[in-house]
C-alpha cells in the first residue's frame, strides 16, 4: 500500500478549506483517509499563523513509515522545517509562446526597416 500525505478539500463553493491527511494513494481526493495530520486555510492572509497547522510528531512518523507528501504539502513541511524540498528549475518556462515570438520577430523587422 503506497501512502500519501495530501490535501482533502472541504468547505463550500468558493470558500475552500483543506485537511492535510494520510491516505492510500488509490483513494479519491476527498475519500477515506487514515489520519488527519493538519489543516490549510487558503482564505487567511499569508502571514497568518492559523493558515497552516500541522502535527509534526505524526507527520514525522508517517514519513518514517514511507508516506510520500504531494508537492503542495512538501512546501508546507519545508516551511515548518520537517522535510527538505529542493528548488526546481525549468528554464523553458520563461520562454514566450510561439505566437509571441512571431510578433516579436515582426516588430524587430519593422523597426529595422524603419531605421534603414
Amino acid at each position: 500500500m503506497s501512502l500519501k500525505i495530501r490535501l482533502a478539500r472541504g468547505g463550500t463553493k468558493k470558500r475552500p478549506y483543506y485537511r492535510i491527511v494520510v491516505t492510500d494513494a488509490r483513494n479519491p481526493r476527498d475519500g477515506r483517509f487514515i489520519e488527519k495530520v493538519g489543516t490549510y486555510n487558503p482564505m487567511l492572509a499569508k502571514d497568518s499563523t492559523d493558515r497552516v497547522s500541522l502535527v509534526p510528531e505524526r507527520i514525522k512518523h508517517w514519513l518514517s513509515v514511507g508516506a510520500q507528501p504531494t508537492d503542495r504539502v512538501l512546501r508546507f513541511l519545508a516551511d515548518a522545517g520537517i522535510a527538505t524540498r529542493e528548488a526546481r528549475n525549468n528554464p523553458e518556462k520563461a520562454v514566450p509562446g510561439k505566437k509571441a515570438q512571431e510578433r516579436a520577430a515582426e516588430k524587430a523587422k519593422k523597426a529595422e526597416a524603419a531605421a534603414a
